[in-house]
């Protein structure tokens, strides 16, 4: 039994061909090493965004002062740093595979010019976060962080509308357009930029001065700040819900638009 079993080993291994690619070249190879540092990267900053919702928020509540200066700086310091710098890396890595290997790929077999939809995609998605960081100043918005919510969302899905119209009808000649990949990524990795920009612009300058605070190093944010900071954590985490669909459904889990 053993030794027949081992006879068919090669033949076994053989299907395997098709499914696995040793690289070829350098360039292969730092493709490989781009994606999965996007992917670590990616899998450090969600991770500690849930954790911070799910488990830091609720403990933080029970905590008394005393055990908050003596624990959360050295414990929100050290997963705010790879919390933050996570989301830099992931968002840079995206990028540059987005930008050298998906829409450049897909652009090229389109007949449009890569770089130029490579620059209207990021001006959407500014333009779309500077709307919403607009809304974070609000104070009838942020009252009530389900009227904000569903501000932000009503802003996201016509993020969402406008990118696979200018995405989805780029080039058009002779049935030619950007794939799947192109349009499903710059929705989800869209709404991740804009995370990262929430992270950085709202998220970290509260807390940098929390956390200071806690040290005796100087004066805690105000409650004001204190809730954007709260509402725009709130935000990323429910806003990577559909951020990680998205990315999904660029690898062919769904085809949502395009071929």
């Amino acid at each position: 039994m053993l030794s027949e079993f081992v006879t068919h080993l090669p033949v076994s291994f053989g299907f395997l061909q098709e499914l696995v690619h040793g690289p070829t070249s350098g360039a292969d190879v730092a493709r490989a090493i781009l994606r999965w540092t996007h992917f670590v990267a990616g899998i450090t900053w969600i991770g500690l965004l849930y954790f911070f919702n799910l488990v830091n928020v609720p403990v933080q509540k029970i905590m008394d002062a005393d055990a908050k200066k003596k624990i959360n700086p050295d414990l929100l310091g050290r997963s705010l740093w790879y919390f933050r710098w996570g989301a830099v890396v992931t968002v840079l890595a995206g990028l540059t595979y987005y930008a050298m290997y998906i829409l450049a790929s897909e652009a090229r077999n389109a007949g449009v010019n890569p770089w130029a939809y490579l620059g209207i995609w990021l001006v959407i998605v500014l333009v779309t976060y500077a709307i919403i960081y607009g809304l974070y100043q609000v104070p009838a918005l942020t009252k009530d962080g389900r009227v904000l919510a569903v501000a932000i969302a009503i802003v996201v899905i016509i993020f969402a509308v406008v990118i696979v119209y200018v995405l989805g009808n780029a080039g058009g000649a002779g049935g030619r357009y950007l794939g799947n990949k192109s349009v499903s990524i710059g929705i989800g990795g869209g709404l991740g930029i804009m995370m990262m920009l929430n992270v950085w612009g709202i998220i970290w300058r509260v807390q940098k001065r929390a956390i200071e605070a806690f040290k005796g190093n100087g004066q805690a944010p105000s409650p004001e700040d204190a809730r954007k900071a709260f509402l725009a954590s709130r935000t990323n985490t429910w806003l990577s819900l559909p951020m990680l669909f998205f990315m999904g459904t660029s690898h062919g889990d769904w085809i949502l638009f395009g071929k």
